[in-house]
């Protein structure tokens, strides 16, 4: 879920801003915060708490509205059963279709061919 503006995530641990960063560029968020944590180490903690606390306050809060509430919250509307086995075959079907021409042998081989050249 990437987003167009940088916001500080209502989800976060601290400030929420390795979290917003994270969203931000679709990234997993554990690796972000790893990584901020060890900028703040190498900068010996004080310059680097002070420009997350800084980032923590110049970076807005990410507004309500702008991220999609339903895949976080148990809210879901209620689909019939025959609604969603629909809807599971339809992916179903777009999932097969996309693995047979990911895994379409002849191809692989007109493209191996064709590089080639």
């Amino acid at each position: 879920m990437a987003t167009k503006r940088l916001y500080r995530s209502p989800r976060g641990k601290i400030f929420g801003v390795c979290t917003g960063l994270a969203e931000w560029r679709d990234l997993p968020a554990d690796p972000v915060r790893l990584i901020v944590f060890l900028v703040v180490l190498a900068t010996g903690i004080f310059p680097g708490a002070l420009i997350y606390l800084l980032a923590a306050l110049m970076i807005p809060m990410n507004p309500e509205g702008s991220y999609d509430s339903t895949i976080y919250s148990n809210d879901a509307p209620d689909s019939s059963e025959e609604e969603l086995k629909a809807e599971y075959e339809r992916l179903k079907r777009k999932v097969e279709k996309m693995e047979s021409e990911m895994f379409n042998k002849e191809r692989d081989w007109d493209d191996r061919f064709h590089q080639g050249n």
